[in-house]
């Protein structure tokens, strides 16, 4: 058992499992809702259309975390924008923004030769490259987010089932929608060091729609995607390190066999 758990001795996996255990509480408190809603599209979208952000941040010598939430807020905005046409659907809205922010991203990759910009890092991430600082500054974040999206649980649950009574009871869904899919943004800008930008959606539907299978409320399925996160980052850590296996893709590979074996057990129990 001791060599088992003998990773986590060293800093670097202390640092890992620390930052992912939050992202995975973030990603499932802000899950919930995007599972809720049927957001996943949009999450998916914007997740992928942080790459240009990214590489234009790595390229000015900036932090890429301020490039993928300027790309993320560029893509909500555009999304808004674009759906707001009676022309045009809001699925459809989503993928010509999808599309043209990751091909924008992959041009500014290739394009780029003084300055090597790591594309696997920023697809799959790389959460054993986590510092003291990424951790504090995730921790603070997905504190604020959390507070916030706690405050605002009514006009939430509110605009999930019926805008129009939001509206009459005065929740202000507009200010609601506007504040969940910024939350949305900034999970997916904290977690993709984490899992990469091609798997953060993972982490934010996969442990939120367990829950959505075995709870009765919408606190159960945030708790139990929570419980469902810190596992999937302590098992996919482990694997990671015993296996010789990439990180991020391990942990959410297992939490989206989590929800592929609570989807199956739930059948057989009824």
């Amino acid at each position: 058992m001791a060599t088992l758990f003998e990773p986590f001795a060293a800093e670097f996996m202390q640092r890992a499992l620390i930052g992912g255990v939050i992202v995975g509480i973030l990603s499932a408190v802000v899950g919930t809702w995007v599972v809720l809603r049927g957001m996943a599209f949009l999450g998916e979208a914007m997740s992928h259309g942080m790459l240009p952000g990214v590489a234009v941040a790595v390229l000015l010598g900036l932090p890429g975390q301020l490039g993928a939430l300027v790309a993320a807020g560029a893509m909500a905005v555009g999304v808004g924008s674009l759906a707001r046409s009676k022309r045009i659907a809001g699925d459809t809205a989503i993928g010509i923004s999808f599309v043209g922010m990751l091909a924008l991203g992959v041009l500014i990759v290739s394009a780029s030769r003084s300055v090597p910009i790591n594309l696997t890092a920023i697809l799959f991430g790389d959460i054993l490259a986590m510092t003291w600082f990424d951790v504090l500054l995730i921790f603070v974040v997905a504190l604020l987010v959390v507070i916030v999206f706690i405050l605002w649980y009514r006009p939430f649950v509110a605009l999930t089932f019926d805008r129009r009574i939001a509206h009459t009871m005065g929740l202000r869904p507009g200010v609601a929608l506007a504040l969940l899919m910024a939350g949305v943004a900034v999970t997916i800008v904290v977690s993709y060091q984490a899992v990469g930008t091609l798997l953060v959606v993972g982490m934010l539907l996969a442990p939120a729609a367990t829950g959505a299978i075995w709870a009765k409320s919408v606190w159960q399925i945030s708790v139990i995607g929570a419980v469902v996160s810190v596992v999937s980052v302590a098992v996919g850590l482990l694997v990671s390190w015993h296996l010789g296996l990439a990180a991020g893709p391990a942990i959410a590979l297992l939490a989206v066999l989590f929800f592929g074996l609570s989807l199956g057990l739930k059948k057989i129990v009824g």
